[in-house]
């Protein structure tokens, strides 16, 4: 059970003043109304959870804070005062900063030339480069980090450690409302654990944090309140200690969370795809797992184990050095993703905006890349009335949010861009459909419609091998769970398995009475 408790820290309380208030937003984009009628207020000293749904308008939110965008209606005020955000200039003026994602910073570059680049202190006409050391090692010391990362080389540093660089370049800016955008979804758990230490300094040195993020578990260490949003409007605005992880993802979808579990048996007793010894000499090896067609089975491992690469021999973007791959009972040995593909093997790819996605390029574009084959005339031009329906056909299907196949997947929600690549990969139908981390970086509604693709296309007779490192989501899809741990498969489980049991095999112990219940160590 998820403790909740009320943070005391000062300026956490509801009648405290507001740092930032924005009131009646709406903005539209063409015939898409991204934001409808939204509100937010955040204190000062305090964490403000913003969550949603991809596409439910957090994005475009931040964005008009942070001056990307403009509101078409709505006030913002910052410490009581009315304020015009026009650009980013703007934003940044009124002390608003945002650190993204991925750290923006030049890698090639000191720290300290990273946080003034642009923004230089001089003296006359020289950069004076002792007040900005001296600066940048006073925020450095707020956030933990020692003075002699002030001259480190910024590609040297460890991405969590770049992190702290983004931030301690907002607070050189004097920022006084920090918006973090998914800071901890390319971090470790230890790196997360840092991540908090280093928001709680600030929020006690008065800065206002806006925190985004998509593991909702992470609200209550770090949060104060939370705001939901829903199709372009605000929810409501809660104490974290009124909320669990079940309500927000209820309020964030608007209905109740079923935790059903479909029960399927596979259509066929032959494996549709069999590896058996598999290795790859300095990632994994031994490994073996067979997945029958119309059964889903999860391949589950920690950080480090192994499972990733083992995705990546299957569909030849590696090649294996030991053991066998065998589809339908006839081994093979996947040269390449287009040798794969031909075998009737598809990959949806874990990072889609790197291996998955064309982003400036329409729906219909990103879904027909791949097989021109079929979509083109003689050989020479692609059938564009061909590409557009189907397109719109597995728009329906798979209920894509979107205007139309004309659409930018750049311009679309992370669970919709998901929804896409996997489109993709079922044009030409394939016998095994390999599914790398599928709800990666998507929000709990769309990761609940993904689930429902996954089990609709076993129904289907497809053989799905879902390769995770999310635990709950392997538990909920996969009607067996292999485990993989140190680079080579251990454990098996059924459709019964519990979170412990499996944690456990992954981090060492094969004997699931050995487990202890962590409700009651914690």
């Amino acid at each position: 059970m998820t403790s909740t408790v009320t943070s005391s820290r000062p300026g956490a309380g509801p009648d405290a003043p507001a740092r930032l208030a924005m009131t009646g937003i709406s903005k539209r984009f063409g015939a898409v109304r991204a934001i409808r009628q939204a509100d937010l207020v955040v204190r000062p000293g305090t964490v403000h959870a913003l969550v949603g749904e991809n596409g439910a308008g957090k994005s475009t939110m931040i964005k008009i804070l942070a001056g990307v965008e403009t509101p078409d209606t709505g006030d913002i005020e910052v410490d009581g005062s009315p304020a015009s955000i026009r650009g980013t200039s703007d934003a940044l003026a009124l002390g608003i900063a945002t650190v993204y994602q991925e750290p923006q910073l030049f890698g090639e570059l000191t720290v300290s030339e990273n946080i003034f680049i642009g923004r230089e202190v001089r003296r006359g006409a020289r950069v004076d480069w002792a007040a900005q050391h001296a600066q940048v090692v006073d925020v450095l010391d707020l956030l933990g980090l020692p003075p002699r990362v002030a001259t480190a080389t910024v590609a040297d540093l460890p991405i969590a450690t770049q992190q702290q660089v983004s931030i301690a370049k907002a607070l050189v800016g004097n920022a006084r409302i920090l918006i973090l955008d998914e800071p901890s979804a390319i971090l470790t758990d230890a790196e997360i654990d840092v991540l908090f230490t280093v928001v709680r300094r600030l929020v006690a040195s008065g800065v206002s944090v806006i925190y985004i993020s998509h593991r909702l578990d992470e609200l209550f260490r770090i949060a104060d309140e939370v705001t939901v949003m829903r199709d372009g409007a605000t929810i409501g605005t809660y104490p974290i200690g009124d909320l669990t992880v079940r309500r927000v993802a209820e309020l964030m979808v608007g209905g109740i969370l079923t935790q059903e579990k479909a029960v399927r048996a596979p259509t066929q007793d032959t494996p549709a795809l069999e590896l058996s010894g598999l290795g790859r000499v300095g990632a994994f090896h031994d490994v073996d797992v067979a997945v029958r067609p119309g059964e889903v089975v999860g391949l589950y491992g920690l950080v480090g184990s192994g499972v990733s690469e083992i995705a990546a021999c299957v569909y030849g973007i590696d090649r294996a050095t030991s053991g066998t791959i065998t589809l339908a009972g006839r081994q093979v040995r996947p040269k390449n993703p287009g040798h794969a593909k031909r075998l009737g093997i598809a990959l949806l790819p874990a990072n889609r905006k790197q291996e998955g996605m064309f982003s400036f390029q329409s729906i219909a574009f990103n879904i027909s890349a791949g097989h021109l084959d079929r979509l083109s005339k003689a050989g020479f031009w692609v059938d564009r009335a061909a590409e557009r329906t189907v397109a719109r056909d597995l728009i329906k299907r798979l209920a894509v949010k979107t205007p139309s196949e004309k659409q930018a997947i750049g311009a679309m929600s992370g669970g919709n861009a998901q929804k896409v690549v996997l489109a993709r990969q079922l044009v030409s139908r394939p016998e095994v459909l390999v599914l790398a981390e599928p709800t990666q970086g998507v929000d709990i509604g769309a990761k609940e419609e993904i689930h429902k693709i996954i089990a609709e296309l076993a129904a289907e007779g497809t053989a799905v091998l879902v390769v995770t490192s999310d635990l709950p989501e392997a538990l909920r899809v996969a009607d067996r769970l292999v485990v993989v741990r140190g680079g080579t498969t251990t454990v098996e489980f059924g459709p019964d398995a519990t979170q412990v049991d499996v944690l456990a095999a992954a981090a060492g112990h094969d004997d699931p009475s050995d487990a202890s219940d962590p409700e009651q160590d914690s």
